[in-house]
Formats: structure tokens, sequence, C-alpha cells
């Protein structure tokens, strides 16, 4: 097998050319797109593109560079935080710092397809609120920049106040690109809920029916986050918030919403029937006799002998559905033959296990903003976060997307305080789940004069950090003493790690314009070695897994038994194979000989630690990558 150079690649765009390809191959001539050809081929579906065309959507300035950013390859890669987590040898979750686009783009490779339930609460466009500043052109660098790696701290934030010949134009500029990264992550059967308030919901609407498709849709939710009127207002206190729900394909079903106390109280037994507590449902059908004649039957009440035939509504069923439901004892005249029209018995035992979900969930169905600020401050003593959303909110809509026992993957990349993640935590354990999350947030600086600030916290992701560490302190405080009656099939995961965005480990190759040989020649001497002076290998194993494929969450394992190198072997359910990196300066030829390796394993390691004759006997029995 020939031997791959192992470098800093992104494959999206390229995957989807591959597809492009595939279906129209040919369009493609000496690997670039001829589109003359292409638009041969698609021949009348291709809309007009003259100058007087006109198309139905939403346009606004900056869309296209806004598009282009999302293709855009990020030049930065994903650093593990160790000791900044809890569990971090165990568990599965992830908690990761950074600009959530390039978080989402270095993911794609590893997660594509993988996640369930994407839930974001993007800043709110109010004129008073914030949204992010993305730089077009290095939008690594402009992180690193903003946030103190590579200089003085600057705030990532701008004010978007509404004087601004672009207040609309600046917000979707933001999170259009977020939108079209994030739909490669979800699962074909998996959904996106978006917060949003009445001032971007028509705009977001339509960027979301442009991104997921309109036939994606599912429900615009509203959400009554207040449960009392403010008089501090002048003219409307808003109540309400809306949650825009679309799935990436038709595959996606929403679940049922557990039955309550008081859905289930509307189910008595009067008549002590054995099959047990029913619900009574009209026998009548809204349609006339004259409508459907074939419905209008007689019926006769075996308490009063009266004959009754329908005159405004005809019957629900036919005679022979009727005479079986008489045989079946389902049929109520009231509890004495008193009732002018028979009914229906439907026993809850026979009912869904859960009922439809409907599109105004109001506070004590889903609590409220109180509900959320009492969390935080019940965690912290203090409101360190303005804008929380209460965890009930969050675990009503895991409940309607995930499934409690397959592992689902809950992503929010605008996690703020965490309350998503504390959300995962709350579920996994009410229904004995294994859902895991992956948290992406920004570390915006605090301001000087906050109560954060004040109580010791100078980002937001600290405060989203020490909310997890504080939750779950809390969770196995409460959990001391009490009967342990769960049947999980693997352990509760109370944990997290941490990741943060910062440069790769691989050196960039500088573009030289000059016309010296020998600076060239220089240029050149320099990349030979290609990972930045000072690399550590578990920074560089975190790049290689990301680069592989391989999700954040994978098992490593130090092979045992080696004596001479230092042998990882990466697994993961998701791949179905394995990866083994060893990053020692040279591998013995001992090593070689010990490894035990399939065809289809993937191995890395240094270019300059294994010889000619070496790489040929690795490269002979699995994939040798070298870096």
């Amino acid at each position: 097998m020939p031997v791959d150079k192992l470098r800093p690649s992104f494959t999206f765009t390229e995957d989807r050319l591959a597809e492009l390809r595939a279906v129209v191959p040919e369009a493609f001539a000496d690997g670039a797109v001829n589109w003359e050809t292409l638009r041969e081929a698609l021949g009348d579906y291709l809309e007009d593109e003259g100058r007087e065309a006109e198309h139905f959507g939403l346009t606004w300035p900056g869309k296209r560079e806004a598009r282009r950013l999302a293709a855009q390859p990020s030049k930065g890669t994903l650093l593990p935080a160790v000791g900044e987590g809890v569990d971090e040898a165990t568990t599965r979750n992830l908690f990761i710092e950074g600009d959530n686009l390039e978080v989402l783009k270095l993911l794609q490779k590893s997660y594509a397809g993988r996640v369930k339930l994407i839930y974001i609460d993007p800043p709110y466009n109010t004129g008073h609120d914030f949204v992010y500043k993305d730089n077009f052109s290095e939008p690594l660098e402009s992180y690193l920049l903003k946030t103190g790696q590579i200089s003085d701290d600057y705030t990532m934030l701008v004010s978007n106040a509404k004087t601004s010949g672009r207040f609309h134009s600046n917000w979707l500029n933001m999170i259009y690109p977020r939108l079209i990264t994030a739909r490669a992550i979800l699962r074909d059967d998996g959904a996106i809920i978006v917060s949003v308030d009445d001032s971007e919901l028509s705009h977001l609407k339509m960027l979301l029916n442009e991104v997921f498709g309109e036939e994606n849709f599912i429900a615009q939710i509203a959400w009554q986050k207040r449960y009392t009127r403010s008089n501090n207002t002048d003219d409307f206190t808003s109540v309400l918030d809306h949650l825009l729900l679309y799935s990436k394909t038709e595959v996606f079903r929403p679940n049922l919403i557990e039955r309550d106390e008081e859905v289930n109280a509307r189910y008595t037994n009067p008549d002590k029937d054995p099959r047990g507590p029913w619900k009574l449902i009209p026998f009548s059908n809204p349609l006339s006799p004259e409508q459907r004649p074939n419905l209008a039957y007689p019926i006769k009440n075996p308490f009063t002998g009266e004959v009754i035939l329908p005159k405004n509504k005809a019957w629900r069923a036919s005679r022979e559905t009727y005479e079986r439901y008489v045989q079946d004892n389902r049929v109520y005249w009231g509890k004495e033959g008193q009732s002018k029209a028979p009914g229906i018995k439907r026993f809850l035992s026979e009912v869904k296990s859960g009922v439809t979900p409907i599109n105004f969930w109001d506070y004590e169905f889903a609590a409220h903003t109180d509900a959320a600020n009492a969390e935080i401050k019940l965690l912290f003593g203090d409101k360190v976060f303005d804008t929380p959303k209460p965890t009930l909110l969050i675990r009503r809509m895991i409940q309607l997307v995930t499934e409690s026992r397959t592992e689902d993957i809950v992503l929010d990349f605008f996690a703020g305080s965490a309350s998503t993640a504390h959300a995962v935590y709350l579920q996994n354990q009410a229904d004995e789940g294994n859902r895991v999350f992956i948290m992406v947030q920004l570390p915006e600086i605090v301001p000087s004069d906050a109560p954060a600030r004040k109580a010791g916290f100078s980002s937001i992701s600290d405060i989203g950090k020490e909310r997890l560490r504080r939750a779950i302190k809390r969770m196995k405080q409460e959990a001391k003493g009490k009967l342990d009656l769960q049947d999980r099939d693997t352990p509760e995961d109370l944990g997290f790690r941490v990741y943060k965005l910062g440069r790769s480990n691989y050196k960039a190759w500088q573009n030289y314009q000059g016309d010296s040989v020998a600076e060239l020649e220089t240029l050149f001497d320099r990349i030979e070695i290609p990972l930045v002076d000072g690399w550590k290998p578990e920074n560089v194993l975190a790049e290689v897994l990301l680069l592989q494929g391989f999700p954040l969450d994978s098992a490593i394992t130090a092979e045992a038994g080696f004596k001479h190198n230092r042998i990882q072997r990466v697994e993961s359910d998701a791949i179905g194979h394995r990866l083994f990196v060893c990053l020692d300066d040279r591998i013995a030829d001992a090593t070689i000989g010990q490894l035990q390796l399939a065809s289809e394993d993937v191995f890395v390691c240094l270019d300059s630690a294994l010889s000619d004759e070496a790489k040929l006997r690795l490269g002979d029995r699995c994939t040798l990558r070298v870096i």
C-alpha cells in the first residue's frame, strides 16, 4: 500500500464535489468543474440567470461572503485542556471553548451525520444585544487576536445598533454560515431547534427554509417565557419566544410527549369494567346523514327501548362496527341508560404511551425565565448570567427529539451558561438515558462591572464550565443515600472534557512572492519538519483524531507490552477500523514486528521515525500515514 502524508485538510467541499462527480461525471475535467457541461446536463432544471431574472428567497448585503466563509477551511485545531473537566478519563461529554464556526468546521469530518439534536439560542438582535463580528479573510487569526491569545484582550462581540444600515444583515451574516456548517453534522433522522424572538423571526424562518428546505419545517413552537405582564414597557409586554423546529430529512419523526396525571385523570371506570379506566368517545360523526347516508341507521337504547335515528349528525362507524362494539361491551349509554346517544369506551391501557406534541408550550409545561434565573442562583448564589434558558424547556426538546438509550448526541454551539448540558444530565438521570453532549462557547469577555466578573469569572465559557462542575457536584450529593433502582446498561456519565480552539500543530506554509532561490529553499527547509516547535503529543493526537475522522470521545488505550515505543490504540463505535498512533522520534524494528494490525487499520507516526524499509513493512500490513 502507498504511504500517505497526513496533513490538515478540510473535506466538506471536496465531499460535496465527489457526490456531484458521481451523479454528473461528464461535468468534470482534470479535477475541475466544466460549468457549461454541467448546465447542459441539468438542462431545464436550471433557473433563468439572465439580467432580468427574479428569484424568490431571502437576500441581504454580505450573503455571498457569508456562504463563502462557511466553505473556507479552518486553519486551527482543538487542543485538550486537561484538568478543567470532570471525570475526564471516562466521560464522553465535550465542552469546547472557541469560535463556534471554526469549531463546527473542525468537527465536520468526525461528526458528520452523527448528531441527533442541535439546539441553539443565538444572540437576539434587539439593538442592545450583540452579534458575532466575523473576519472573512482570516477567521482563526481574528479569533486568537480578539481572545488575547496573540495580543491584548479584545471583546469578541460588537454592538448591532438599530441605527446601523445593516442591522438585519449583520445578524444574518453571523447566523447563515453557522447553520450551513451545522446541517452537515445532523443525522438524517435528526432535528435542529432555534430560539428566536420577534425581531428576527421572519428572517430566520426564511433562512432555515433555504438551508434545511421548506419541506423539512416541522413546527413553530410558542414558548411562554413569562407568566405575568411588565409595567416597565411602553407598548406590549413580550411573554413569548419562538422555537423553530426543522428536520434534516423526511425521516425524522417527533416523539410523543409523556402523558401526565392530568391527562390520565380523564380516564375513569364508573361501571367497574375489568379492562380498567376508560374515556368516552362520542359515537356521532361531524358529517350529516345526508352526507353519509350509510352511517345513518337506527340504534336501540337497551335500557329505555327507544330507537334513535340520527338527524343532524351521522354515526361514527358502520352498523357492523357498532355491533362489534356492543358485543365487546364498549357501548355506554350512561350509568342508567339516560344518554340520548351512545358513546364508545377508549381504554387507557390501549392508548399510546404518550400524547402528540403541540406548538404552544406554557410555563407550567416548559418553565419560564424566572425559573432559569433561580437555577443559576441556586448554583452560584448570584445572577452571574443574564439570559439563561430553563433546563425544563430544553429537557422538553430532548424528550421530543432524542431517545434515552441510544447514546444520542445533543449539540449546542451557543452554549452560554451551559443550560443545555445541565438539561442533558437531568434528563439522563430521569429516564436512565445515555445521551451525550457537545457544548461550544466563545470565551466572550465578561464586562468588568458585571456580577460574574466580581464573582471571579473572566469569560462566559468560564461560567459554563463552572456551572457544570457545580451541577455535577450537586447531583452527586443529592444521589447519596438514595436507593439505586436504576437498571442502566452503562454507568451514568456525570462528567465532561474541555477542548480549546487554537492554532494547528502543523506549520503553515508561507506564500513567497520574491525571486530569491535561497529564500525559497529556506522556506522548504523550514516546512520539511511539518510540526511546530515545542509541539505536545497530546495536542497532536487530538488533531490526528479529527483529521482521521475519529470523534473526540473515542476510546484511547496505551498498548501494553511494547518496550521501545509508546503506541496508542484509538477505537470508536462510529468508525469501522482502528487507529494506531506513535509519536516517538524513532520506531524500533521490534515494535513493528510486534504490532498486531489488520489490513483496514490505520497507523500514524512521524515520517522521520521510520526507515524506507520500515515503511514498506508497515504499508504492506495496514494503511500507513506519516506526519
